[in-house]
């Protein structure tokens, strides 16, 4: 399943270390200005090599237009973009073609396939994520177009033991930080942290969290299509993540219903609303006007500079140290992916309300 939206559809295509990645958005509406700069610059969130905590592979991650754009604007038909891979080094690679990676894609790929790209993990590898980014970078011009309050931020809450329950203002904030953690001080044990695995072979996982803000009542196409739904299905889609908690999350399930439930009240603005926002912003799936709040949980990444015990696709048991480039840990640059999965999630209900209403 290589295609992901209702309305708003995007389909993935390419491997790490094929002639690139790209992707194809249909659905958009024709007469949409594009801003490709916009694009680009998304992408070099993403990007690797772009700081000491991330794979020192290079790549510049340019976008190319091949369809669904003219004279800067959409036109109605599907619009593809294309990023050439510029810095593959397959050979890298070469031992796994016959070696099951511990915790990695290789051993169910192999079973289902039979044949599948085993460089830099293909299909299975976090290269396709540029694709989703550069989708999302098109989707949050749409939204700003349909829903111009509404805005998207992420940012790293946790790495490893190391976590803040600051939320940040801008992006700003968040970019300053070449973890984007936006705590000055957990920051910098984040940092010392990640430098620590480096220097062991070692790696970590983290939380990303999301406040999305400006969100109109009503997004949501309950009962199947929860907008909470949707958001647990597009952000457990990325690579190496395995949590997803709306509001309190799984924190409320310790909690007393009498201090979980949001009061509402009128406002100074003669306005309905809930008085606290342990919900997160949802309510029967359906949103409701106050910020979204999410994070999503991801594992350590799997490959270690370590020799670790795994056998052969002929059984035989060995001692496998991983070559290539990777990163020491998924969160920085999963902070992008996750915002740019957040705009297509909405985007797409943007599209579903506006037909509905």
């Amino acid at each position: 399943m290589n295609t992901f939206g209702r309305l708003l559809r995007i389909t993935t295509f390419g491997e790490s270390h094929g002639p690139g990645i790209g992707v194809v958005i249909d659905g958009l509406p024709g007469d949409l200005p594009v801003d490709l700069d916009r694009v680009q610059a998304a992408l070099a969130r993403r990007r690797p090599g772009q700081s000491p905590f991330t794979t020192p592979r290079q790549e510049s991650d340019a976008v190319e237009v091949l369809s669904g754009l003219y004279q800067g604007r959409t036109t109605g038909a599907p619009l593809t973009l294309w990023i050439a891979n510029r810095d593959a080094r397959s050979e890298d690679y070469a031992e796994i073609a016959q070696v099951y990676r511990p915790s990695h894609a290789d051993f169910p790929y192999h079973l289902k396939y039979r044949n599948p790209d085993p460089r830099g993990g293909g299909r299975s590898s976090a290269r396709e994520t540029a694709a989703r980014v550069a989708a999302g970078a098109i989707a949050q011009q749409l939204l700003e177009r349909m829903s111009p309050a509404l805005r998207i931020l992420a940012w790293t809450a946790a790495i490893g033991p190391y976590a803040t329950a600051y939320q940040p203002q801008s992006i700003e904030e968040v970019e300053r930080s070449p973890v984007r953690c936006p705590d000055p001080a957990v920051s910098q044990q984040m940092q010392r942290y990640i430098e620590e695995l480096i220097q062991v072979g070692d790696t970590t996982g983290g939380i990303v969290a999301v406040r999305v803000e400006g969100v109109p009542p009503g997004w949501g196409e309950p009962l199947y299509d929860k907008l909470p739904a949707r958001l647990a299905y597009a952000m457990l889609s990325i690579n190496a993540a395995r949590g997803f908690e709306m509001g309190e999350g799984f924190a409320a399930a310790s909690w007393r219903g009498s201090a979980h439930n949001d009061p509402f009240e009128v406002d100074a603005q003669g306005r309905i609303r809930p008085v606290t926002n342990h919900a997160g912003g949802v309510l029967g799936g359906l949103s409701t006007g106050e910020p979204l709040f999410f994070r999503v949980a991801f594992k350590p990444i799997a490959t270690l500079r370590q020799a670790q015990q795994t056998v052969t696709r002929q059984g035989e048991p060995i001692q496998f140290t991983a070559k290539g480039r990777h990163d020491p840990c998924p969160v920085p640059r999963a902070v992008p992916i996750v915002e740019a999965m957040t705009a297509l999630v909405l985007a797409d209900f943007a599209l579903l309300h506006k037909s509905a209403t």
